[in-house]
């Protein structure tokens, strides 16, 4: 008896001596330890090395700044993307405006952050040929062969789509070849190898290609340039706690003001510096993307599908 009322007294002291709030922190820790798994598009290629390499350090620097830990991952398609934020599998992503509005009206995300360059979040789709191409314009492009990336992809098969669209130009029928690559710099790639006459992929997959010194990239002209595109978003999870997802959204909006952070750590689509987050991003301003993705048809993505397929 001696024995199990010394016990009891110990514990009992231990209790006294935590506190509340001592008590609180421990009972949090297990929680907090376990990281928020992130899903990436695969925007470059689809390799872990490349995509990874764009996002860990805003995330890093988010991290530092809140303690909460990440596990990033690359999916192996836009639509797996959609489809982890819908399962449960990813409590945070970084997705192409279409991406993000397919996983809005599924009710899986809802906009987590922005990023902000030189005063704004927007970006481009563009569609490239070789220097040395007679190619000038889009109205050249009929009878060519064109890469295109994702079928989900904004700027590397939406965007450019309407804009073969608005020229006139069925893609399906006026096209020599379509090949769809999966991603920008498979793209990209494809028209440096000579394998299409044109490539649609995003002006941040073409300026990370520049900075980084890809051969033959540099003998690389612009064809057209899309209207400017919402800025690739972070989404988060509609399932997390509010609590949660308000801590991440604040995290992002202060992260360019965190100590210990350096601009070298803020980060965005393509690897690229970015000046900072803007977690009170209205989502309305997606809604020139929703009116291009509505013009591209489940039939027109059909069509399109069964051309590609025909090339091989």
């Amino acid at each position: 008896m001696d024995v199990l009322m010394k016990r009891w007294m110990i514990a009992t002291l231990l209790v006294l001596a935590l506190g509340g709030a001592g008590l609180f922190l421990v009972m949090q820790k297990g929680p907090q330890a376990q990281p928020l798994h992130v899903l990436l598009i695969p925007a470059d290629g689809g390799t872990e090395s490349g995509t990874l390499a764009d996002y860990q350090p805003i995330f890093n620097a988010v991290s530092r700044s809140t303690g909460l830990t990440f596990d990033l991952k690359v999916a192996q398609s836009y639509g797996a993307v959609v489809e982890g934020m819908c399962n449960g599998a990813a409590d945070i992503a970084f997705v192409g405006p279409v991406t993000y509005l397919q996983a809005k009206d599924r009710g899986c995300a809802e906009l987590l952050a922005v990023a902000v360059k030189s005063g704004a979040s927007v970006y481009y789709a563009g569609l490239f040929a070789r220097k040395d191409s007679p190619i000038s314009a889009i109205a050249d492009l009929r009878g060519k062969r064109v890469a295109f990336g994702d079928v989900n992809s904004t700027s590397s098969f939406v965007f450019p789509l309407t804009m073969l669209m608005d020229a006139g130009i069925d893609p399906a029928k006026d096209l020599k070849d379509v090949r769809l690559t999966g991603s920008h710099a498979s793209s990209l790639a494809a028209l440096l190898q000579g394998r299409v006459d044109v490539a649609a992929l995003s002006f941040e997959s073409y300026e990370k290609a520049v900075r980084e010194n890809v051969p033959g990239v540099r003998d690389v002209k612009i064809i057209a340039r899309s209207d400017p595109i919402p800025y690739p978003p972070l989404v988060v999870n509609s399932r997390l706690p509010v609590s949660t997802r308000d801590r991440l959204k604040t995290a992002f909006q202060n992260i360019a003001q965190e100590p210990g952070i350096t601009p070298e750590m803020i980060r965005g689509y393509g690897g690229g510096q970015v000046d900072g987050y803007d977690a009170h991003f209205s989502a309305a301003k997606f809604a020139p993307a929703a009116q291009k993705m509505a013009m591209v048809s489940d039939a027109m993505k059909g069509e399109i599908l069964k051309k590609s397929a025909e090339r091989r």
